[in-house]
């Protein structure tokens, strides 16, 4: 049997040999719009996910696909890998992240990633980093983009908890749009700084959408964290062996797309 540092590594390789020659391809859809440039930086997304399934062995499962609403808003999403940066674009409908300006000037990945249109803000202005959220989110949403935001801002280890900052409750209170919160155990088959891909079944959960209508930010933004903190810790070990007695719906962004007809 093929170890999973072996498995690891080939997909490692891969992705080495792929990401260059896409980012290229990326950059010349720059003159597209918004959403035919999605499409284009998409298909790379879908390239890494379908290696990691048959080479690395590691699939995912999603609990609350009915609860994603039929326009654009806001997903709050726990952080514990590189893994859901992937998965949360096939979950979702098209998105844009909020992220910090620094990521863009990553040779190859950030040159790709400035071409799916993001919330690019300087975390170090403060209370002007919140204004450029709210400016650019608006922009955003008009365009029909998603908006995927990670509060705690870094990747934390399965069974820890990051400070959950403002910025996603404060876009959603300041827009009055839907926030929909999302739980996952992908930390446990692929940590934070880690080449090891365990096999498995990730386990996504969605849960229902919460309206930003007379809350305040930070009431909202506590609300996020204990719905996502208690539903993480109620799926932890789930798809790992002899654990896989949970109900769920499996899907695609294709199947989102059909559900919204």
């Amino acid at each position: 049997m093929i170890s999973a540092a072996v498995r690891s590594a080939f997909y490692t390789v891969l992705q080495l040999i792929i990401t260059p020659p896409y980012a290229l391809l990326t950059l010349a859809c720059y003159p597209l719009p918004p959403h035919y440039r999605y499409k284009v930086t998409y298909g790379w997304t879908c390239i890494m996910l379908f290696l990691l399934r048959v080479i690395c062995g590691l699939h995912y499962r999603v609990l609350g696909a009915e609860n994603i609403p039929d326009r654009p808003s806001i997903v709050l999403s726990k952080h514990q890998s590189a893994w859901e940066t992937l998965a949360l674009q096939q979950i979702f409908p098209p998105q844009v992240w909020v992220l910090k300006k620094e990521l863009l000037r990553i040779p190859f990945f950030g040159w790709g990633l400035a071409m799916t249109n993001p919330i690019a803000i300087d975390r170090s202005s403060g209370k002007a980093a919140l204004q450029q959220i709210v400016e650019q989110g608006k922009e955003k949403l008009k365009q029909n983009f998603w908006i995927v935001i990670f509060p705690e801002g870094t990747r934390t280890p399965p069974g820890k908890t990051g400070k959950y900052k403002i910025g996603g409750a404060w876009l959603a209170t300041h827009t009055g749009t839907l926030v929909v919160p999302v739980a996952h155990n992908a930390g446990e088959f692929w940590g934070r700084n880690s080449f090891i891909k365990s096999p498995g079944t990730i386990t996504v959960s969605i849960g229902k959408p919460i309206d930003p209508t007379g809350m305040d930010p930070d009431e909202l933004n506590a609300r996020v964290q204990a719905w996502i903190e208690t539903e993480v810790s109620r799926i932890s070990s789930c798809g790992k062996e002899g654990r896989d007695d949970e109900q769920f719906i499996s899907i695609s962004n294709q199947s989102v797309k059909d559900a919204e007809k």
